[in-house]
């Protein structure tokens, strides 16, 4: 709109994102942040503006969503009982409610919104953005905009920061994960003469309470290996009550407001064999991965891959023996063809996850991704999984190809998924 104070004060209007999505039969969303799991039409309408002076920069871009929510026929009500209760296996350890209750679905938030302080390279401020972590296009595994953005507190860098060794790039969140209110079905079913369902109480035995969430990605690029990419992604989530200290898991004294913790528990065990205190580990939720994404810019193509885990190992030998449990691939491509005719190019893109157990889970089952048995909302934020789209125990082959001009992209896209597996075996 205008700079101000010489130029070292802006002020922008941001783009206005009108959002559409119809699903006929059944909910089908992924990748659209603050957008529910729906059936029927769904919007959302996004505008802002954008204030920079000097070194602190404002974002206000609030988001509005609507959903019809129409009902569906979910989990099928005949099957027996103890289908039912291996069902729930799940859905006790996560929140991802099938329908975000039995009515229409209006919500406000504050969206892609930001405050910070930046200086050269790096940037601190509060955020309720959504964070995309990894070289992953289609299935972010550790961090996507999957779910809606969550407030947290950001430290990062606003481009690399170069050394003699080649550059650095890292951000580090402490943030809040909300749940989404809402229960999975036939909340009411029994097997065995016990109810299935099981309430997601925290261990001190508060009801939906927020969970603490930290992280970090670094990533490093060689100075002698041009286009190479190399990086590292670690979160722990817990209840805030926990992280609060207000219970010694020792004497049981819920008035104790120690806590052993820290501040910075994204840094702490990463191996098992050095916990402190036993009771830590069993009440925290982690996640650990390595990637790559290697650029060939003479021949306009890339490939990247992250390998994850989905726990701590017990130590380098554990890590060795079983380098299968708990973990989840992606591997990707990217290759652009020049067009002989015109100035267009042709884009070409794979990407394969998997986040199905491997055949260690017979003789040691490490849980569906994104499920925890102590932090029962598992991996979520407002009912939805902040990592990849496809959800737990499910596998995805993705191919996209696409004629690029200018200003211009048209193509389309062929995504073959196996939905849960973990289940299903």
């Amino acid at each position: 709109l205008f700079n101000f104070l010489k130029s070292k004060g802006k002020l922008k209007i941001l783009p206005v994102d009108f959002i559409n999505n119809y699903s006929s039969h059944h909910p089908y969303n992924r990748n659209n942040g603050s957008m529910i799991n729906n059936r029927g039409y769904q919007q959302l309408i996004s505008a802002g503006i954008y204030l920079k002076l000097g070194p602190l920069s404002v974002q206000l871009k609030p988001e509005h969503v609507f959903a019809e929510n129409r009902n569906y026929e979910g989990f099928w009500e005949g099957h027996y009982d103890i289908i039912w209760a291996r069902r729930y296996v799940l859905w006790n350890m996560i929140d991802i409610p099938e329908r975000f209750g039995e009515s229409t679905y209006k919500k406000a938030t504050l969206g892609q919104s930001s405050i910070r302080l930046n200086y050269k390279s790096l940037s601190i401020g509060l955020s309720s953005e959504n964070i995309w972590w990894g070289p992953s296009v289609r299935n972010g595994v550790m961090m996507s905009n999957n779910a809606q953005g969550f407030n947290h507190i950001t430290l990062n860098t606003r481009k690399p920061i170069k050394t003699a060794i080649g550059n650095f790039e890292f951000q580090l969140v402490t943030g809040r994960l909300e749940p989404s209110g809402f229960t999975p079905p036939s909340v009411d079913r029994t097997y065995a003469n016990t109810k299935i369902y099981i309430p997601k109480t925290n261990q001190i035995g508060e009801t939906g309470d927020w969970r603490f969430f930290q992280g970090y990605t670094l990533t490093y690029s060689p100075k002698w290996i041009e286009g190479l990419h190399l990086g590292q992604i670690r979160w722990v989530q817990m209840y805030g009550a926990l992280f609060k200290g207000k219970y010694n898991w020792i004497t049981g004294d819920s008035r104790f407001e120690g806590s052993s913790i820290g501040w910075l528990p994204v840094f702490n065990n990463f191996l098992r064999k050095n916990d402190k205190v036993q009771p830590f580990e069993a009440e925290t939720d982690q996640a650990a991965s390595i990637f790559f994404r290697w650029i060939w810019k003479n021949s306009k193509a890339e490939i990247y891959g992250e390998f994850n885990y989905n726990d701590a190992k017990w130590n380098l030998r554990d890590l060795l023996l079983d380098s299968d449990h708990s973990r989840a691939v992606t591997l990707g491509l990217h290759k652009l063809f020049d067009s002989k005719k015109n100035k267009s190019q042709y884009q070409l893109h794979w990407e394969w996850t998997q986040l199905e157990q491997t055949g260690s889970r017979l003789i040691r089952n490490a849980g569906s991704w994104y499920m925890h048995s102590k932090v029962y909302e598992g991996f979520t934020n407002n009912g939805e999984v902040i990592g990849a789209g496809i959800g737990p125990g499910s596998n995805s082959q993705y191919f996209s190809f696409a004629k690029l001009n200018t200003n211009q992209r048209f193509g389309g896209a062929l995504e073959i998924i196996d939905q849960d597996n973990d289940f299903y075996y």
